[in-house]
């Protein structure tokens, strides 16, 4: 067990030669330091300040049951700085990897990469480096119909998310995609623009009688709407049909969510 930890040291870590005091050491922060004593519940790690780091037993390895199966005095070994209280002269350390996202370090509105790790009908995966991995659910994936995740992801893919919300209680992550895509502008397809063009021209033309009740009533003088009139009616028809397309965009998402 000892040679297998000895194999995880890193060249890269601070050296204690680059820490001048305990105040240098930041949570997170990879050091390197020596094996100076053994006790039952954990070793401690001599960083080369003028207090030694405790390393717990549980944050050795989860394998491990006796210390002095993982360590002897003077080995040199790589840890993570995990707590820091300059005022009372304490550090802890670890030597898991901590995780680049804690429960603590979330807010709604943060946005990450990461990477796909799953696909589900009812969404996408996505590993931040938390604890968790967020879900992307369909509906977040794209502002068009997506009816399953392989349509637009796949496994091991780098995506940017924004986080939506998150529950330690329940350990979830909700992710979306679609809150960083550009939003496509709804236009109206020009079959629908030739159908209300044609609908324009086949307006059938007012009888003697409409001409005359539209002549007394002053609409207009030669039994034909004016020009502004029509071309009026030409702009609330194609507004109409965008508020349709509109509509049923919205329809099919809510739909699609429901699934």
């Amino acid at each position: 067990m000892a040679e297998e930890l000895a194999e995880n040291i890193e060249e890269t870590p601070e050296t204690p030669a680059s820490l001048t005091s305990i105040n240098d050491l930041k949570p997170k922060m990879k050091v390197k330091g020596k094996v100076s004593q053994l006790e039952l519940y954990g070793a401690f790690i001599d960083l080369g300040l003028d207090v030694n780091a405790i390393l717990h037993i549980s944050k050795i390895d989860k394998k491990v049951n006796r210390v002095s199966d993982a360590f002897k005095v003077g080995d040199e070994v790589s840890v993570w700085i995990e707590e820091v209280d300059p005022e009372r002269g304490q550090v802890t350390v670890t030597m898991l990897e901590p995780l680049a996202v804690e429960w603590r370090d979330l807010a709604e509105g943060q946005i990450y990469t990461g990477k796909v790790t799953r696909l589900e009908k009812f969404g996408a995966f996505v590993d931040i480096g938390a604890e968790k991995e967020g879900l992307i659910h369909v509906s977040e994936l794209s502002h068009d119909f997506v009816k399953h995740p392989s349509e637009v992801l796949k496994v091991d893919d780098e995506v940017e998310v924004k986080v939506l919300g998150f529950s330690k209680r329940k350990r979830r992550i909700d992710l979306s995609r679609k809150s960083l895509l550009e939003t496509p502008e709804q236009e109206v397809t020009v079959e629908e623009i030739e159908e209300i063009d044609l609908a324009e021209e086949d307006e059938e033309m007012p009888t003697a009688m409409e001409i005359a009740m539209r002549r007394a009533q002053g609409k207009t003088s030669g039994g034909r709407k004016s020009k502004s009139e029509r071309k009026r009616r030409h702009r609330e028809k194609v507004r109409s049909a965008q508020d349709d397309l509109l509509s049923r965009t919205l329809r099919v998402s809510q739909e699609a969510a429901k699934e």
